[in-house]
């Protein structure tokens, strides 16, 4: 059946489309870079026609706006690393790594009786 040119096809109901997390947060922070440099831009080219109408004060902005638009493009790239850091990581998890150290496993004691003595000092503080 043929749909008329106003109409939407939709596809069939139980053909749900599942659209994975980590490409909403990829999505989020490309359209985050795209309205940062859609204000830093248009921003920069105002101050400059400000700045060499006389505007003394707008040669400080036109050095901001586009400083901005470069620590926005700094936080792009860092943001991304990171969300590609999370779901690619292959390591496993330290605890699988450690091997028995003894000198940890000494230290490990003796951080459990030195707040083992806490607990009873602070009881016989409150008898007191």
């Amino acid at each position: 059946m043929l749909a008329k040119s106003w109409e939407r096809v939709l596809p069939p109901k139980n053909k749900v489309e599942v659209v994975s997390e980590k490409k909403v947060k990829t999505f989020r922070i490309h359209m985050g870079l795209l309205l940062a440099e859609l204000i830093c831009i248009p921003a920069f080219i105002f101050e400059v026609t400000r700045a060499l109408g006389g505007n003394t004060l707008s040669w400080a902005y036109v050095f901001e706006w586009p400083a901005l638009g470069g620590y926005a493009i700094y936080m792009w790239r860092k943001l991304l690393h990171e969300e590609r850091a999370e779901h690619d990581d292959t390591t496993p998890p330290v605890a699988a790594q450690q091997v028995d150290d003894p000198q940890l496993q000494a230290w490990n004691d003796y951080l459990a009786k030195v707040h083992a003595l806490d607990g009873v000092k602070e009881s016989e503080n409150l008898l007191d």
